[in-house]
């Protein structure tokens, strides 16, 4: 009986996480309650509180769940070579639920979004510091705030889905849709890459220099 016990433990400690996944995305934290997923799952609140303790053990387990993974995957990236920029498909959760999570962590404030953001953002230092280094110099001001910027205008599109989604005539957090975002992106980068080269940009490069460009 005791290991039969175990698994339907497990089973529906996995159920209630994914039921709270899915309304947490669709809500937020502060609408979302207990009662809310116990319902929606079909179990008594007393065992969503077995398995998760309270509303904040429960919403930690979804962090770990839709962002620990990714987030991981981003802190390893930091800690070795950067090869690329950090914020592209491969840094996005494996099922669709996890990205509606963490579209709406973003913008909730969850520590764990917060963690990635930070995370993926010193991956993007060392990629622009590697790629120009006379542009962009390891540590300095210049080069923090472009990678934060960076991440700002790559997590962005998930933040801002629903609009994307409405212009592109797909859901674009749908795993069959997600390449028109990396597709949208690599398009703006090559169109930037020409403006560039253009007389227009050169005399934009004539402007006092940023904020980004003075270091402390």
């Amino acid at each position: 009986m005791g290991p039969t016990r175990a698994i339907d433990d497990q089973t529906a400690r996995a159920r209630i996480r994914d039921v709270a996944l899915a309304l947490l995305a669709e809500h937020g934290v502060a609408a979302t309650s207990i009662r809310g997923v116990a319902d929606a799952a079909g179990v008594s609140t007393g065992l969503v509180q077995h398995h998760f303790g309270s509303k904040a053990g429960l919403v930690q387990a979804c962090d770990d769940f839709a962002i620990g993974a990714v987030l991981d995957q981003a802190r390893r990236a930091a800690a070795g070579d950067a090869q690329q920029p950090g914020f592209t498909a491969q840094m996005y959760p494996a099922s669709e639920a996890s990205v509606r999570y963490l579209a709406r962590a973003l913008v909730d404030g969850s520590p764990a979004a917060a963690e990635l953001f930070d995370s993926g953002a010193e991956l993007a230092e060392k990629w622009l510091s590697s790629l120009c280094p006379d542009r962009f110099p390891a540590g300095s001001g210049r080069v923090r705030n472009a990678a934060a910027v960076m991440g700002a205008m790559h997590l962005g599109t998930l933040v801002l889905h629903t609009h994307l989604s409405r212009r592109a005539g797909a859901d674009v957090l749908d795993r069959e849709h997600t390449t028109l975002v990396s597709a949208g992106i690599f398009d703006v980068y090559g169109a930037m890459a020409e403006f560039l080269a253009t007389p227009d940009a050169a005399a934009l490069r004539m402007t006092p220099a940023a904020e980004g460009d003075r270091d402390e």
